[in-house]
């Protein structure tokens, strides 16, 4: 069996490559060629161009990078037309993948989309496009298989990987020991993973931490850093607050430096979720550029109430957020310090945030290589 893949950035490398070892427990010789992560390499993939070449995010910066990616994509419909896989999975990287899916399968290959495009969220229309696209979409969220069911699309629900790989007990005192941090309150605190997140957060949570510390003077912070190459932004921050003396930044190991925490202060994304498998109470704020947020409100391209995927999932919202210019250190420093205050608050939420983990550890990597086995052998 050989399978083509298109996986965009270190989360979809992640998704690839635990589908690729469940197919390969069912299916040890099977192959796997495309764009590939350094997990995926390592799982076996034959690697034509690296993932980190999808890793372009917003509404005007892919601009850019139009045409390279445009000759990517036909360069790779050329070589699996020559070629046909058994099927094709689509990671991610919707604007990429489904115009890649479409041309596919009208060539007679099978397409799988892995991880739902948030319809939902924004650009609704986009499901007319799923559809011509793949034949099958899997998702990672109970809701979007709802959905594309209403619209007679076939998709499978096949949990979320992060919950099924999240540790079932979560105790504070042994992260605390393993980072060497004393007791007293503990904020994890995630400017988030790209340059531009941090030059656009960091500063604002840094002077959050300022006005914690003015009031709670034994309060301590720690920032895991998803990349070494943010830690000279992120200390150029934290010293011009006058806050390098509460934090400590270490690199990598954000479960262990959420595990350790009280309560988590994050940037809005995929980490909100693993702060809320992991029972933290949570705190998320984002902004894009003035440019994109002035273009997704003229257009009304968002059409959420919540931002946050564990205010989506749970019935009621439990995750404060500060989006755009609601992200101001004076509010969201009084939002942390009633989390600290009330910890019967924090149980609560840990514990409906444990529900939530339930739901969705299902077995993915497993249940997502039974979909693509299946779609492959059908005649």
């Amino acid at each position: 069996m050989k399978i083509g893949l298109v996986a965009g950035e270190a989360s979809g490398d992640l998704l690839a490559a635990g589908m690729m070892r469940a197919i390969r427990e069912r299916y040890p010789d099977a192959t796997f060629e495309g764009v590939a992560g350094p997990e995926m390499v390592a799982a076996g993939c034959e690697q034509w161009e690296p993932a980190q070449s999808l890793a372009v995010m917003g509404l005007v910066e892919p601009l850019v990078h139009i045409p390279r990616l445009l000759r990517l994509r036909r360069t790779l419909r050329k070589r699996w037309r020559d070629s046909p896989p058994d099927v094709f999975v689509g990671i991610d990287a919707p604007d990429f993948n489904l115009g890649l899916e479409k041309k596919l399968r009208k060539s007679g290959i099978k397409t799988v989309h892995y991880v739902s495009p948030s319809v939902w969220a924004w650009r609704a229309g986009r499901i007319k496009t799923i559809s011509k696209a793949a034949n099958r979409v899997l998702c990672l969220l109970p809701f979007e298989k709802t959905l594309y069911d209403a619209h007679g699309v076939d998709a499978v629900f096949v949990g979320h990987p992060k919950a099924d790989k999240t540790p079932s007990f979560v105790e504070a005192y042994p992260a605390r020991q393993k980072l060497g941090i004393e007791a007293g309150e503990v904020v994890a605190v995630l400017p988030g993973s790209r340059a531009s997140e941090v030059s656009r957060l960091g500063d604002i949570f840094a002077e959050t931490a300022r006005l914690l510390a003015e009031a709670r003077p034994g309060i301590s912070f720690i920032t895991p850093l998803a990349s070494p190459s943010l830690r000279p932004l992120i200390e150029r921050q934290l010293s011009e607050a006058g806050v390098a003396d509460h934090f400590d930044v270490i690199d990598h190991d954000s479960e262990t430096a959420m595990m350790a925490a009280d309560v988590v202060l994050l940037a809005s994304g995929t980490a909100v979720l693993e702060a809320a498998l992991l029972g933290k109470p949570t705190i998320a704020a984002y902004r894009v550029s003035r440019l994109t947020a002035a273009l997704v409100r003229a257009f009304r391209l968002v059409k959420l109430r919540y931002y946050t995927l564990p205010n989506l999932l749970t019935d009621t919202p439990l995750v404060p957020e500060f989006i755009q210019e609601d992200a101001e250190p004076r509010a969201i420093a009084a939002t942390v310090s009633e989390f600290l205050n009330d910890p019967e608050r924090r149980r609560f939420v840990s514990n409906e945030f444990a529900k939530l983990k339930t739901e969705l550890a299902l077995g993915a990597d497993q249940r997502a290589a039974e979909a693509v086995i299946d779609l492959a052998q059908k005649k």
